[in-house]
């Protein structure tokens, strides 16, 4: 068998996988990428946020990304019936990005991967690890090549950013079930023939259909659009009597009166995607000699796009912290890495959890608008979920509930004059 040595070992070469290889690239370290699948591959998360733009330029990928003209995305719109609510990242509590993409993952992850090619990076593509053992933080991996070859990759440390093949997760038993209640998504991509001209046919957009359930609209830059429904496992499997995933999709978008005339008869370009009781969650972000990235640790929601931003947050930091231990530092992985993402990861969970209560619903869609409120709640919609001076990040756990209620009871007192 045969045998490889490097310092870092990444699993995955999604977008976490890439922001490590090429941040400890610049800091040379030796490092090699394993992944499984063969790219260009389909995934999903193709809604970006600002604060994944910090991360892309400080591994130096922001330009190989920026010459593919992908749609910049200035904000998003939520809609509810007849009501509006438009968040624009130039107008957000705080510094940070004002803007991102909105990508085919296919093509926007290929762009990456080949970037981290061109730095020099030893990236093998259709590589699965199939076992891992640590000596204190040295690990060996045993890995299959696509031709069935099986060698070891000897390594002094250990990125997981496999995202949902979760391979560190699966061999350590580090999986348990997630906080949120169980819903799924089907998604397919469609030839926009019917798109509008101007800021209405490049909007993202989230059409709520009832207060659990949306319909996402993602248009492309290439002239092709995302569209999904997600909603509680229970509801998005009633969409389909025999389980038929384009029948589902069809019928989900059928309720959208917003979006039916633009979508409702045009063809899918492939058989629609079902991802079913999508949230996950690990017993632990880290162990000697790893630390898991990415969907590889925690993925919640796709409502707030905050996927992609875990991904490339927990890259870089695995990265850095990965490369002062190298360099002889004694890292408390437990509150540097683990408290820091978790602390992130529990102010989205109040966010989506809150969506799904109806509770920040009512404060997006409240007339008239508090723009101070809309401010902060914007910069946590941007990704910009660590800083504390902004109270909607510090009072997570309170501030939208109570605002909320407030406002019910302004209604209720409304009606009773009434």
């Amino acid at each position: 068998m045969s045998k490889e040595f490097v310092d870092v070992l990444v699993i995955g070469a999604g977008p976490s996988g890439c922001v490590s290889s090429s941040y400890l690239k610049k800091n040379n370290v030796s490092v090699k990428v394993v992944e499984k699948t063969k790219f260009p591959r389909l995934v999903v998360g193709e809604s970006l946020i600002p604060r994944v733009m910090d991360h892309f330029d400080e591994a130096g990928l922001f330009p190989a990304l920026d010459k593919m003209g992908f749609e910049k995305k200035l904000g998003a719109r939520f809609l509810r019936g007849n009501e509006v609510c438009i968040f624009d990242f130039s107008n957000k509590f705080g510094e940070g990005w004002d803007w991102t993409w909105q990508v085919p993952r296919a093509d926007f992850d290929n762009t990456l991967a080949q970037e981290v090619i061109n730095k020099g990076i030893d990236l093998e593509f259709e590589t699965e690890v199939i076992d891992i053992k640590f000596d204190g933080t040295d690990s060996v991996t045993t890995v299959r090549t696509k031709d069935g070859e099986t060698k070891e990759i000897h390594a002094k440390f250990v990125i997981d950013s496999s995202g949902y093949g979760r391979v560190l997760p699966r061999l350590l038993d580090l999986e348990k079930p997630s906080k949120l209640s169980p819903h799924s998504a089907i998604f397919s991509h469609v030839n926009d023939i019917n798109r509008e001209p101007g800021e209405e046919g490049t909007l993202i957009s989230f059409d709520i259909i009832e207060t659990e359930v949306w319909l996402w609209v993602i248009p492309f830059s290439n002239g092709n659009t995302s569209v999904g429904i997600v909603g509680p496992t229970e509801y998005i499997d009633k969409l389909s009597e025999n389980g038929d995933a384009a029948e589902a999709l069809r019928k989900a978008i059928s309720l959208s009166d917003y979006y039916v005339k633009r979508f409702g008869e045009v063809d899918f370009l492939f058989e629609p995607k079902h991802l079913k009781d999508y949230s996950c969650s690990v017993k632990s972000l880290f162990g000697d000699g790893f630390a898991l990235t990415g969907n590889a640790s925690e993925f919640l929601d796709p409502v707030f796009s905050s996927g992609m931003a875990f991904a490339t947050e927990s890259g870089m930091l695995a990265a850095k912290l990965a490369l002062r231990q190298l360099n002889g530092e004694k890292i408390n992985w437990q509150t540097e890495y683990s408290d820091y993402i978790l602390y992130g990861v529990d102010v989205f969970t109040t966010y989506v959890k809150e969506w799904y209560t109806g509770n920040l619903q009512e404060l997006f869609f409240h007339q008239p608008e508090n723009p101070d409120v809309k401010k902060k709640i914007c910069a946590v919609l941007a990704g910009y979920v660590w800083n504390k001076d902004n109270p909607f990040v510090k009072k997570h756990d309170t501030v939208i509930k109570n605002l909320a209620n407030l406002i019910k009871l302004e209604k209720q007192e409304q009606q009773n004059q009434a």
